[in-house]
């Protein structure tokens, strides 16, 4: 897997290999930072942003952001395997100053671990966890979120309509399942 923008264009990353995890496929990674970076629906810019990379795996997609100019990038990802490679992309990187990595639930690192607001919200859960539409309710009840935000999220497409209690949806799109 390789970086495909930014000062960082073109270095490798690793990824957990397994049946489990579902890396960020660069053709799926590159359709959605062309919709951030050039979609007229979106105000908010990747750089100088404030990230936050749920259910992170290798990290692809706030690595990317970091290439970009994103000023942090916060992963968050429970597998220690996961983890470890996303820790060691960054040293390999040199990205370990503008970013950091909690090993931990979800719910658990927002409850007690982050303090801060972000702009650029990425989840990417297993397609089998629908638990992150209680993510959304901890976002929105913690007011980790700058005024103006974008929220990608990476999932199975029939679940639209509980979202519309959380978001307006500006841009749907569709890879694979």
């Amino acid at each position: 897997m390789r970086i495909i923008s930014g000062i960082l264009k073109g270095r490798s990353i690793d990824f957990l290999k397994n049946n489990e995890t579902r890396p960020l496929k660069d053709a799926v990674r590159e359709n959605i930072f062309n919709i951030l970076m050039h979609s007229n629906l979106i105000e908010v810019k990747i750089k100088n942003s404030y990230i936050l990379d749920l259910y992170s795996g290798s990290g692809s997609f706030g690595i990317e952001c970091i290439s970009r100019g994103a000023k942090k990038a916060t992963f968050v990802e429970k597998d220690i395997v996961a983890t470890n490679i996303l820790k060691e992309n960054l040293i390999n990187l040199k990205s370990t100053n503008n970013s950091v990595i909690f090993n931990n639930k979800i719910e658990n690192t927002l409850l007690n671990d982050i303090n801060e607001e972000f702009n650029i919200f990425f989840l990417d859960p297993p397609f089998k966890d629908c638990e992150y539409l209680k993510i959304l309710e901890l976002i929105k009840k913690k007011k980790i979120f700058k005024k103006k935000l974008v929220l990608k999220i990476q999932k199975k497409s029939k679940i639209l309509e509980k979202f519309k209690k959380f978001l307006k949806i500006i841009n749907t799109k569709k890879n694979g399942k």
